[in-house]
């Protein structure tokens, strides 16, 4: 009983509610960024894209968000990074042959059932839910769990053998820490890219003005 004098409770029994609130926000959290896109709030549906910086999509909503030029258009900061369809990679997911669709919990509780998911890794099986740490190659488009590529050491995809680099390789809904280093990968990415277009408009602007000034020689003679 507790507290009548006679036993003393244990602490598990005082903190039973606090911790079982605690445990249905976290699984709801692992619900929301796992199966649900970060931009519509909608389940998450094939085609699936994601970001830089980890983040799932929609493919149909990224598009809507992107041809979206009004000018009351309501700043969205899950993908205020997202500037052209470029800036998303859409994602080549192996599905898990023991996934049976949306389950309903017995007690109404969405987050009871949230082992089973409906990708898993295709070269160890870990299932795609939260509880384990995934990522994708940003060059194919491939997805692994992180386990598969410390264990299996290759410069090429396991599933498409398109060979990649360290910095190709992108967590799925990392951690702060992840998305600090995905972010300045990302930022990195881009302006290599834009001093490379600038270089390459700079060349080709020499090249006409050269061009040009040997047809006014040409002409003139």
């Amino acid at each position: 009983m507790g507290c009548d004098g006679g036993t003393i409770p244990k602490r598990h029994e005082l903190v039973k509610g606090p911790r079982k609130v605690e445990k249905v926000d976290k699984n709801a959290e692992l619900v929301a960024r796992w199966y649900y896109c970060a931009l519509s709030q909608e389940k998450l549906r094939r085609p699936i894209v994601a970001c830089e910086l980890g983040r799932l999509y929609n493919k149909d909503a990224i598009i809507e968000f992107l041809l979206d030029k009004s000018a009351d258009k309501t700043p969205m900061e899950a993908a205020s990074h997202i500037k052209s369809i470029k800036n998303v990679t859409e994602l080549n997911l192996a599905d898990n042959p023991a996934w049976s669709g949306d389950k309903e919990s017995i007690k109404g509780d969405k987050y009871d059932d949230i082992q089973s998911a409906r990708f898993i890794c295709p070269v160890v099986g870990l299932e795609m839910n939260g509880r384990h740490r995934f990522c994708f190659l940003r060059n194919c488009g491939c997805v692994f769990s992180e386990r598969a590529l410390k264990e299996i050491k290759s410069e090429v995809c396991h599933k498409c053998g398109v060979p990649f680099q360290e910095e190709d390789v992108i967590i799925l809904n990392g951690n702060k820490e992840d998305v600090e280093v995905l972010k300045k990968r990302m930022e990195d990415r881009r302006l290599k890219s834009k001093s490379e277009k600038v270089i390459f408009l700079y060349i080709s602007a020499l090249r006409s003005h050269r061009f040009a000034n040997l047809y006014a020689d040409w002409s003139i003679q």
